[in-house]
């Protein structure tokens, strides 16, 4: 009897010539390339570095394509676009030390979001793995320690033959169910030495399947098909695993109301009769979702932000389907799915029956218009036109990436993405520097489409060095800064806190001249003429810089109330 798993395909002649006399000059660097073009990566990210030299050596012998950035982390941020616009894993090439130490805040945002990044280190020398002080360059006692907490995987790998599977191992980690950045380290005495490893030209590049528990699904689709006042909470994970047809499809036959977290902006139309939109931090919006007899979360931890700062206390039934088990009844207790959203919604869909009730759109316009008078009392009229003049002028198709600023902050609640995986935004993590390295990214992975940049200031100081990146390859991104003279949102917190700021206030410089003298144009553009100008530099060709000078403020929080 021969079983399945007793079949091995046997190579021919040619393979086993061309395996027992591989081609002469290659190192371990090459085994690195070739597995990762095995694996199917066509572009990498990255800085060389002293113990990385031999990997970016291999490069010159491979058809990967290399996108070099200034700093280790906005690299990060831009292999993290890179993986969230294209659902592959993106290549990230770092060295030892400071420059693998400079990417963690980077991966802490890939985490959060999810985004699959292959993060591929060199180490010192194999001598010096194990703790002992050798005083080599970049040395750390245990450098994968400073990943094991930030990354989904860590790999380490030692000589030369554990190359292709480490990072095939690798690979399918970033792509399993949650997605998320993965660890790949390999010593530089290792990276270096000549091979005569045959050449990789292959690779398994499918990840794990993550399927819901089916007695579990049971139990979901019998809550909701007898529901009253069902509703949903829509997450970054429907974005992550294209499950935004299946989600209006069970929205549709629930008649549920929908809102969207930050993350899963663009996971149901902004327009639709069930759609609530995107008010989280918005009491009328908690107090609607608290009300609902059966309420079904969908690739959300359901954290700060998506709780309106945990004020949100569910009354009735929470179902919650979540890839990454950590944040499975995490804030709530659930019926828990440990599941990839697009498999959990299309077992939902198989058996729950069609709802009839015709007052619900009725039901999602009330709330919708209790939010907007809320906001109109309160005299925002300058960051609302802002933020319509951003969304007309952005292409209905265009991605854009969001740094932690006071207009990001009115977008999470207030923008119509147009469509799932259109807005991105470092709100995972929070940290400063991603929305200009980000939009980097995004257009080398799709350069048919002009990406945006949203920056304040403050954030813009941490990328300004990707101008050079920008116009080197000439990525077609416009980057809007809005120049408030300060970390804004920091200032409007210790105002209201303390009465006064302290260390919010910037010396800045001309980022039009700064940016023109790395060959990029700019213009500085005021309220009224910033849709035509920002319609221009993103009708334009290659990269573009447009200042808007602006002190924008806040909408009121509501979580505080009472």
């Amino acid at each position: 009897m021969t079983h399945d798993h007793d079949l091995v395909l046997r190579p021919t002649e040619a393979q086993t010539a061309a395996a027992l006399n591989p081609p002469a000059g290659r190192n371990g660097g090459d085994l690195v390339v070739e597995t990762l073009a095995g694996l199917g990566a066509t572009t990498v990210f990255g800085l060389p570095g002293q113990h990385a030299l031999g990997m970016f050596d291999a490069l010159r012998r491979s058809d990967l394509r290399y996108i070099g950035l200034r700093v280790e982390n906005n690299a990060g941020f831009a292999a993290d676009a890179y993986g969230r616009i294209t659902g592959e894993a993106a290549p990230l090439l770092l060295s030892t030390g400071p420059g693998a130490l400079t990417s963690l805040a980077a991966l802490q945002e890939a985490v959060a979001a999810s985004a699959p990044v292959l993060a591929i280190s060199s180490q010192v020398p194999t001598a010096g793995l194990g703790g002992g002080r050798h005083g080599y360059l970049h040395e750390l006692p245990d450098q994968a320690a400073s990943f094991r907490g930030v990354v989904k995987s860590v790999h380490t790998v030692r000589t030369q033959s554990q190359i292709p599977s480490a990072i095939e191992a690798a690979w399918k980690s970033a792509l399993t169910a949650p997605h998320g950045p993965v660890w790949v380290e390999i010593p530089q005495d290792v990276l270096l030495a000549e091979t005569s490893i045959p050449v990789v030209t292959g690779g398994d590049a499918f990840p794990e399947e993550l399927p819901p528990r089916p007695e579990l699904t049971a139990v979901a689709a019998h809550l909701l098909s007898h529901a009253e006042r069902p509703a949903i909470i829509a997450g970054g994970g429907v974005v992550r695993a294209d499950a935004s047809g299946k989600l209006r499809q069970l929205a549709e036959r629930l008649q549920a109301p929908v809102v969207t977290t930050p993350g899963g902006k663009g996971a149901f139309p902004w327009k639709h009769p069930l759609s609530l939109q995107s008010w989280l931090e918005d009491r009328h919006t908690t107090d609607f979702l608290e009300d609902a007899d059966v309420l079904l979360v969908v690739g959300s931890g359901l954290g700060e932000l998506s709780s309106n700062y945990h004020t949100f206390k569910p009354r009735g039934r929470v179902i919650q389907i979540e890839a990454d088990l950590g944040k499975l009844e995490s804030n709530h207790p659930a019926l828990g799915i440990h599941a990839d959203a697009r498999l959990a919604l299309q077992a939902l869909l198989e058996t729950v029956p069609e709802r009839a009730d015709a007052t619900v759109p009725e039901r999602v316009q009330e709330v919708l218009a209790k939010v907007a008078e809320r906001i109109a009392a309160q005299e925002l009229t300058l960051e609302q036109e802002v933020l319509a003049a951003v969304r007309r002028a952005l292409p209905a198709d265009s991605p854009s990436f969001w740094d932690m600023t006071i207009l990001a902050y009115w977008a999470w609640s207030a923008f119509d993405a147009k469509g799932p995986n259109h807005l991105h935004s470092a709100q995972g993590a929070g940290g400063l520097g991603y929305g200009f390295p980000a939009a980097l990214g995004a257009a080398v992975a799709d350069p048919t489409r002009p990406v945006l940049a949203v920056s304040g200031d403050g954030g813009a100081l941490y990328s300004i060095a990707e101008l050079a990146t920008a116009r080197q390859y000439d990525l077609n991104v416009t980057w809007l800064i809005v120049d408030d003279g300060g970390y804004g949102i920091l200032r409007e917190y210790m105002t209201d806190t303390f009465g006064r700021a302290t260390a919010t206030e910037l010396t800045r410089p001309d980022y039009v001249s700064l940016a023109e003298s790395f060959g990029v144009p700019g213009v500085r553009t005021t309220p009224e003429t910033l849709e035509t100008d920002l319609a221009k530099a993103l009708a334009a060709p290659g990269p573009s810089v447009v200042v808007l000078p602006a002190v924008l403020r806040m909408f009121a929080p509501t979580h505080l109330d009472g």
